[in-house]
């Protein structure tokens, strides 16, 4: 498994998860106040407690202090926001993916080129800088990256040699430029003069 696939695989988990919980109505309820899930009743937390508890199908969080920076992180990461960053940590997966068109490394296709021949700037799928930026949000550590597979260039097909070598190659190719038939059929209407014929 590469660093792509581990990064989709986290993805995949945090999707998993969110989409398990109630996206509806999170927020945060005032202080010391909780749902008792037995009786449907209102009671009184204990002092300085960090109490979730579930009813009538939402999820209300309670903290001590009021107000307390813990339950507005937990209400501001909602199953729908996580739903959202999953969908753009995708986005970034599709960008930055191997290059196909780069056969001898396995190129980051996300990644910018340079020079004329638009040589790509990550040789490596794994050294790709925004994929090690997502998988650190993800929880990757160094030991787990050095345990990661290396990607490998993408497979060509294998052409087989042509029976005669390279004179038979250049033979066929001179016959075929001068049997290949010219038409001219497919000029658009636009470009036809007056003495045009098909």
């Amino acid at each position: 498994m590469d660093l792509h696939a581990w990064i989709t695989q986290q993805v995949d988990a945090a999707e998993k998860r969110a989409r398990a919980c109630d996206a509806t109505d999170w927020r945060h309820v005032f202080d010391g106040i909780i749902v008792d899930r037995d009786t449907d009743g209102w009671q009184s937390a204990p002092d300085n407690a960090r109490i979730a508890s579930v009813a009538y199908e939402r999820i209300y969080w309670s903290t001590s202090p009021a107000h307390s920076p813990h339950a507005d992180h937990i209400v501001s990461n909602d199953p729908d926001t996580v739903l959202r960053r999953c969908e753009a940590d995708r986005r970034i997966l599709a960008r930055h993916r191997l290059d196909p068109d780069v056969t001898y490394e396995p190129a980051c296709k996300g990644c910018r080129t340079y020079g004329d021949q638009d040589m790509s700037w990550t040789d490596n799928l794994n050294d790709c800088p925004e994929l090690l930026d997502l998988a650190h949000a993800h929880g990757l550590t160094d030991r787990i990256l050095a345990g990661l597979d290396r990607p490998q260039p993408p497979e060509q097909p294998k052409r087989e040699p042509h029976p005669d070598g390279i004179l038979g190659m250049l033979r066929d190719a001179f016959d075929h430029a001068l049997t290949a038939p010219i038409t001219t059929s497919d000029v658009p209407e636009a470009l036809r003069g007056p003495r045009w014929k098909p």
